[in-house]
């Protein structure tokens, strides 16, 4: 059958409830924090309509998400099919073909994740390991058979090494670290999430949130916050980066005039650490 003029209508059956707002700070596989104390747990709320759609689904371990990717891409909707035929994964120096990836940016913005079902209440599952961000359509619901699709003999192509990039080392120095303290007591880990991105390398990446300012100097973006690092030529070689400082996103003349609450932890770093760097 040609391609040409076929289309399909596909409608949310629900949607995902995480913690994750922000592309940047979403785990990279649906297992990524398995091993964490406290691992990510979230909710598939279907629609109310679909309750009865869950029933006998509470028995399995697992079950199979599909959704949409639907903040794929900056302009908030799909480009021309068929997209971006090649990309470059944050575990390779490449590009590779999207099809032998698991990127967002796909001919159909389709994602499917495995995750570990924890309840079913009514018309909500209860999931731990979604992967995804807060509101993302959810198309379809599959429970997981070990017998039918798990298979641990087959080749992972071009990712068979559990890290085709080597890890950088990243090390803040004792001012960033100062910094990071405060921000922690306030409930806010930047570290983490910048550990995590920086261990990629310190090179701008589609996947991260890396620019060079004016004066040669890397940052990188997590949430609301900019973490300045570095990498002389001998910690390049090393594959190291040192985190020099932190600073707020915002502006001095947007903490004033924007009173949110939720920016106070911004006013109270800055008095406390001064104006970010220009």
């Amino acid at each position: 059958m040609a391609a040409e003029g076929l289309c399909f209508t596909v409608r949310p059956i629900g949607f995902a409830r995480t913690d994750f707002t922000d592309k940047a700070e979403t785990p990279r596989q649906p297992g990524a924090d398995a091993a964490s104390a406290e691992p990510h747990e979230g909710r598939i709320e279907l629609l109310p309509e679909l309750a009865d759609a869950a029933r006998d689904l509470s028995s399995f371990d697992r079950v199979w998400i599909l959704f949409w990717f639907d903040r794929a891409h900056p302009e908030g909707h799909t480009p021309a099919f068929p997209g971006p035929t090649r990309v470059t994964p944050p575990r390779s120096d490449q590009k590779r073909g999207v099809f032998a990836t698991r990127s967002p940016h796909r001919p159909n913005p389709i994602g499917l994740s495995c995750v570990r079902l924890l309840g079913v209440e009514g018309h909500v599952l209860r999931v731990a390991d979604l992967d995804v961000l807060d509101g993302t359509p959810v198309v379809d619901v599959k429970p997981y058979l070990a017998y039918a699709d798990a298979f641990p003999d087959a080749s992972a192509g071009w990712l068979a090494a559990r890290d085709p990039i080597a890890a950088w080392e990243v090390t803040f120095s004792d001012a960033a670290r100062a910094q990071l303290a405060f921000l922690g007591a306030d409930g806010e880990d930047v570290q983490t999430r910048a550990a995590q991105a920086l261990a990629l390398g310190p090179e701008p990446h589609a996947y991260r949130r890396i620019r060079v300012r004016d004066d040669g100097a890397r940052v990188l973006s997590v949430k609301a916050w900019r973490v300045t690092f570095a990498t002389s030529e001998a910690d390049h070689a090393a594959r190291r980066v040192v985190v020099t400082r932190i600073d707020t996103g915002y502006r001095a003349r947007e903490l004033e005039r924007n009173r949110d609450p939720a920016l106070d932890v911004h006013r109270a770093f800055v008095a406390a650490f001064g104006p970010p760097a220009p």
